[in-house]
């Protein structure tokens, strides 16, 4: 496809220069200050997808291709790039999924076709590499399909279940590394709405307490509870409170703010058996 060149412009004239400055009355950290904020706003915000490689997978039974995700946010640095692995069938039963719940919108979008044989052949691998890589970022450019509930669980419930698996397990150290890889990539995809954060934040929390990494749980805790201050209704607040008292008992830190709070919610709801955090978190992904 050819890039559109772009067309010529002349330089503002000073009229239009003058409209464009601040005011001159600013100081200079004031001047800083509002460039800065500038910049911010012209930074756009988003996520690229990568498809560098894909790997022959053989079993007992079955043999497929897996394809690798590279996830990048772009307008700042991200030192959390993050990678996952889906084969065929998953990007079909995404497409399934997206095709019943937005035809209109999806009627025109190329789906890479199953075929009979040559599945494993180099170049169809690589084709459809390709074919996946553009998929990708076509769904991604249409706002109601990347802030879907099924976008964004083909790209991390895979993970999610498995290191929820773990923690049910007890095997806390392999579930943490599980949920700290896709709380990162959470954090890319739910911009528009961060109390979806909430519930692998605090299983990472429960990961740290169980391991008796206090300061760890708390710090998780806290990020949990920013999400959470204009939702106090949420199935996870009083749990977390509860959780939060615990922890700033066992560092020796102040917890009569979060009493306080667990306070003020209690008054305001009917009595009923309140589930632990942990409780709570074991639900998740069964």
């Amino acid at each position: 496809m050819a890039i559109p060149t772009p067309s010529h412009t002349h330089p503002p004239t000073p009229a239009l220069r003058d409209e464009k400055n601040p005011n001159s009355s600013m100081t200079t950290k004031e001047l800083q200050e509002y460039w800065r904020k500038e910049k911010q706003n012209c930074r756009e915000v988003k996520v690229l997808f990568e498809i560098p490689s894909a790997k022959i997978v053989e079993k007992a039974f079955s043999k497929y291709v897996k394809y690798q995700i590279i996830i990048i946010q772009t307008g700042s640095f991200d030192s959390n790039v993050s990678m996952i692995e889906r084969r065929y069938s998953d990007f079909e039963k995404l497409h399934t999924s997206l095709f019943k719940e937005f035809y209109d919108e999806m009627e025109d979008l190329v789906f890479p076709k199953k075929i009979l044989t040559g599945n494993f052949m180099d170049e169809v691998i690589l084709e459809r590499k390709l074919a996946f890589q553009d998929y990708l970022r076509i769904l991604y450019s249409m706002e109601f399909i990347r802030t879907s509930r099924m976008f964004i669980d083909f790209l991390t419930r895979p993970e999610l279940e498995e290191a929820y698996s773990c923690l049910r397990g007890g095997q806390y150290t392999k579930a943490l590394e599980g949920l700290l890889e896709a709380v990162a990539l959470q954090e890319k995809l739910t911009k528009h709405r961060p109390i979806q954060l909430v519930p692998t934040l605090c299983a990472i929390l429960v990961c740290y307490k169980d391991l008796e990494n206090f300061k760890s749980a708390f710090e998780f805790g806290e990020k949990a509870l920013q999400r959470l201050e204009k939702h106090p209704g949420h199935r996870y607040y009083l749990p977390l409170l509860e959780t939060m008292i615990s922890l700033a008992y066992e560092l020796g830190r102040d917890f009569l703010f979060f009493q306080k709070k667990m306070e003020e919610r209690k008054a305001k709801k009917l009595p009923q058996k309140m589930l632990t955090l942990k409780e709570l978190t074991v639900q998740e992904y069964v």
